[in-house]
């Protein structure tokens, strides 16, 4: 119990405009906000603090994929909350246990590691691949990674990145790190060495612009890292969770990785990261060689159980395949109808419509009609709805998207 007077009273209420003030006042600007200010979701649907409705095409960057406020998912964590939020690393956790043994059930992975972040669960397979090769004598070091890509914030991480942007003003980086074309696989047979610790790969590209390789790249990827010896690695941090129709994006390729990451939606928009891997490569961690002080705590891996559940329940993938299905075909029909599309790709409910000119002015418009969406590459709108969305609610937004294109 807390002490009498110290009972929590919740919130005062503030408008958009307070919050925005407030924000920008305090905040360290590292991100370019919209200028609006969300209080509340159900589902697909947003609403701002002054009572505006949005619908949600972005699922706030493919992390609701249950969409928001998911009455089990809340359910699991005020039940978890009541119970212990928070056990040690250095004792058990039931939630942190059950969730590593469905991650396990529902992939190629015998071992979990789990952290806060994608950055995190990338930080973690990069130093596991390097762990794994000191293990072999020392001399496999080095990460291999495609341009185009991300995988997150830290000096290990983005400069695993295959993006300058990103690396601008971090110099000197840490050693070891090279960088391939994406889907090119001359490229990767000239890049694979005696000194290659890892290659890591998005299997759909998502910051790089939703880029979906040639059926045969992953499948040769696989092939030369077995040839080589060398560590295939999946960073399935924004592919993950349901977004492609499978639970994971590999599955659809037919080639499972050494070492696979996630994060964002795996708990529904509690923070969470995981590292999976098979037992060989686990073994090269044992105790002291790494740690996170909150990875796995019992809320996020309580909220986690309660995703994969759901996720893995009879029909529901199928469902959003069914559902990518429905968004793709109608993308291409407004595709015919409006020049500013250049091209429309993805699987599942991740998917990128090309634009001919840049599309920051088209993210605005459609905010400022009620619909979240996002660019990422410049000229790529990102659609990346909630796995639950309705097909009315597709309908609306597509509708308001093609009213913003028209010429």
């Amino acid at each position: 119990m807390l002490p009498r007077g110290q009972q929590y009273r919740g919130f005062p209420t503030m408008d958009a405009d307070s919050i925005i003030a407030t924000s920008d006042r305090h905040l360290i600007p590292t991100y370019a906000r919209a200028p609006v200010a969300f209080v509340r979701g159900e589902g697909a649907r947003l609403w701002d603090a002054d009572g505006r409705e949005y619908l949600d095409f972005f699922s706030c960057l493919a992390v609701v994929n249950l969409g928001h406020a998911p009455r089990a998912i809340v359910d699991a964590i005020v039940t978890q909350a009541n119970r212990l939020l928070h056990v040690s690393n250095l004792h058990y956790c039931e939630p942190q246990a059950r969730l590593a043994e469905l991650l396990c059930a529902h992939s190629f992975a015998d071992r979990v590691f789990f952290c806060n972040s994608g950055a995190e669960a990338n930080e973690a397979a990069i130093k596991l691949a390097r762990r794994w090769g000191h293990s072999l004598g020392g001399r496999r070091t080095e990460i291999v990674s495609a341009l185009g890509s991300f995988h997150g914030r830290t000096l290990a991480t983005l400069t695993a990145t295959g993006q300058e942007k990103v690396r601008v003003g971090y110099q000197p980086l840490p050693a070891g790190f090279r960088y391939v074309p994406y889907d090119d696989i001359a490229a990767l047979d000239g890049a694979l060495t005696d000194t290659t610790a890892a290659l890591m790969l998005e299997p759909i590209q998502g910051e790089g612009g939703v880029v979906v390789p040639s059926p045969e790249y992953l499948a040769a990827a696989r092939r030369l890292c077995d040839a080589r010896g060398v560590l295939l690695v999946f960073d399935e941090i924004q592919t993950g969770m349901g977004r492609t129709g499978t639970l994971f994006a590999y599955e659809q390729s037919g080639v499972e990785p050494d070492l696979m990451t996630l994060a964002k939606a795996l708990a529904s928009g509690v923070p969470i990261g995981a590292l999976l891997a098979r037992d060989d490569v686990a073994a090269c961690f044992g105790p002291g060689t790494h740690g996170s002080t909150f990875g796995g705590n019992a809320l996020a891996t309580a909220a986690g159980v309660a995703t994969v559940e759901i996720m893995t329940d009879e029909g529901f993938l199928a469902h959003v395949r069914a559902l990518g299905e429905y968004v793709f075909t109608k993308l291409q029909t407004l595709a015919t109808r409006c020049p500013a599309i250049v091209a429309v790709r993805g699987h599942g409910l991740m998917l990128g419509v090309t634009l001919r000119e840049p599309g920051a002015s088209v993210v605005d418009a459609c905010l400022a009609r009620g619909l979240v969406i996002n660019c990422t590459a410049e000229r790529v709108l990102r659609i990346l709805p909630p796995l639950v969305i309705r097909e009315a609610e597709i309908d609306r937004g597509l509708a308001i998207l093609e009213e913003v294109l028209s010429p």
